[in-house]
């Protein structure tokens, strides 16, 4: 096809997705829209100067109209009613995700994002199993076990999440450029499966992830129009659900759903993105210091005031207000362990429940059951006639930092997990459970920004020692010693550890903050053939 190149290695299967027309499809989006999406990127480059310069982020003069306005959110297809517990997940595993549909959620995030290490194969592998299941054929047999695995009863409904703007799929080139790794995902999504979705009595569900500003969401919005006229459907056909996991996205949340509001029924909490955000974007003013990761909860300082307003906002027009992950996971040969766990997640929820949200996330199927115990003691399927008129939330409220002491210990437990994590990502693991906790790009992301906070300002720990680079290499160091010694020989040398280290090292002394650790982790993927 002329101007589009496949890079990417051919296998078995994958032309069902590459074909002809769908890379027609995903190439006029490219052409239609790569610009714009860049320009936006740029803007996010020139909009983090004014924050690095000592402008703070706030409610927009220019849009204070559409905040003050009297309108509504598109309407809500049947099978969206009721989300009061939703199940996430990665698109590549086949039997991740008949388990998750079959899991009793009532929705299933599956993903192409943070969840998701973006190889080739994976990329790809997702859209298949994802056609398979819209043509009722996602069925197997696990050679290994001889289990049968196949979609039974009343599965989950299923809302996909491309990934973000800012990540590329460097295996498809249209005019000589890499095509957005959110339009390949929408794309080739949407072009095999509305048909079949149609007459299934469903419909093209997307989650957007990692929004910074409403005229990335006007992009989005721009997006679905051009898709729906492209294959000939109905405005509005398309549904998503935004995610605010940005401080500048908080700010901007009436116009955000102002945007894609014939194409939007909700946003949701993506509460370990957002953290992440607010160092990002606040890390370089020592006012905004946090402490260790365990003590940024929900129920707090920043995180509580986003979270009020999101239900507030999203209720007033007349669209979901989804809570956040719970990252935890069953504990395996630890009863009491494990019992713990699952009463955080219960605490979690029901304070979700008290504030106001429609639904939550669940990381595992055994935690579907915990999650609505308490969601479902709701008197209907959703909360959106609580308006939460008694919520005010200031700029100074949004971005009041969590209180709480810096220590060693949380030092070096950033330092295990975003080694780790990072390792899995670049052995093409984008889910990675560590310490009974779900990690994902997020989790890790937090651990990376938060450590590259304290070293740039040298912050003094609760033992009296001071996080200097030097500091922060030697505790990294020691660290990685002991985390060999745990895993082995064997394990630690047939993995990406050397490699991890140096990247996670590199961005944490870095006198700027790069903006997503897996861009570089990226550009290993592909030159490793990925």
């Amino acid at each position: 096809m002329d101007g589009v190149k496949v890079k990417g290695k051919m296998k078995p299967g994958f032309e069902r997705i590459l074909t002809s027309e769908a890379l027609g499809f995903v190439a006029g989006l490219e052409r239609e829209f790569g610009l714009r999406r860049r320009q936006l990127l740029e803007a996010r480059v020139e909009r983090q100067k004014a924050f690095d310069s000592g402008k703070l982020p706030d409610f927009l003069t220019e849009t204070r109209n559409i905040r003050e306005g009297d309108w509504k959110a598109g309407s809500i297809p049947t099978d969206l009613l009721d989300r009061r517990v939703e199940i996430t997940g990665p698109s590549d595993s086949r039997k991740m995700v008949v388990n998750a549909l079959n899991s009793g959620a009532q929705s299933y995030m599956t993903d192409f994002e943070d969840s998701a290490a973006p190889t080739w194969d994976s990329m790809i592998g997702g859209q298949i199993n994802l056609m398979d299941y819209w043509a009722g054929q996602l069925g197997f047999v696990d050679n290994a076990t001889g289990k049968t695995y196949d979609v039974v009863g009343k599965p989950a409904t299923l809302i996909a999440r491309p990934r973000g703007w800012h990540l590329e799929e460097a295996h498809i080139e249209v005019d000589g450029r890499p095509l957005s790794g959110a339009l390949a995902d929408f794309g080739f999504y949407f072009f095999h499966n509305h048909a079949r979705q149609k007459t299934l009595g469903t419909g093209p569900y997307f989650y957007l992830a990692k929004m910074e500003s409403h005229l990335e969401a006007r992009l989005w919005n721009d997006v679905f129009l051009w898709a729906q006229k492209a294959v000939g459907v109905p405005l509005g056909t398309i549904k998503s659900t935004a995610l605010i996991e940005t401080l500048p996205a908080a700010f901007e949340m009436h116009e955000i759903l102002f945007e894609l509001r014939e194409h939007i029924v909700g946003l949701n909490c993506g509460r370990w993105d957002y953290i992440f955000s607010y160092i990002k974007k606040l890390g370089k003013d020592p006012r905004f210091l946090l402490p260790d990761r365990a003590q940024i909860v929900m129920g707090k300082s920043f995180l509580n005031a986003y979270s009020l307003l999101l239900i507030k906002t999203c209720h007033e027009r007349g669209a979901f207000a989804m809570g956040g992950m719970a990252a935890q996971i069953p504990v395996k040969g630890d009863g009491e362990l494990n019992a713990a766990a699952f009463e955080r997640v219960r605490a979690d929820k029901q304070r979700e429940v008290n504030n106001g949200h429609d639904g939550t996330w669940v990381a595992h199927p055994d935690l579907v059951p915990v999650a609505m115990e308490v969601f479902g003691k709701l008197e209907g399927v959703n909360q959106l006639a609580r308006l939460r008129q008694d919520v005010h939330m200031t700029q100074a409220d949004l971005l009041e930092p969590h209180q709480g002491t810096r220590t060693e210990e949380g030092l070096r437990e950033c330092c295990r997990v975003a080694v780790q994590y990072i390792e899995a990502w670049l052995g093409g693991r984008g889910a990675v459970p560590l310490y009974n906790l779900m990690e994902d790009a997020a989790t890790a992301e937090i651990s990376r920004a938060l450590v590259w906070q304290w070293v740039r300002h040298e912050v003094v720990l609760s033992n009296g020692k001071t996080v200097t680079p030097a500091m922060f290499r030697e505790t990294l160091d020691d660290e990685m010693r002991i985390l060999r010694q745990t895993l082995g020989g064997a394990r630690w040398d047939d993995g990406h550890f050397e490699r991890a280290i140096k990247l996670f090292a590199e961005m944490v002394i870095a006198p700027e903050f790069r903006d997503f650790l897996t861009l570089p982790a990226y550009e290993f993927l592909v030159d490793q053939g990925g």
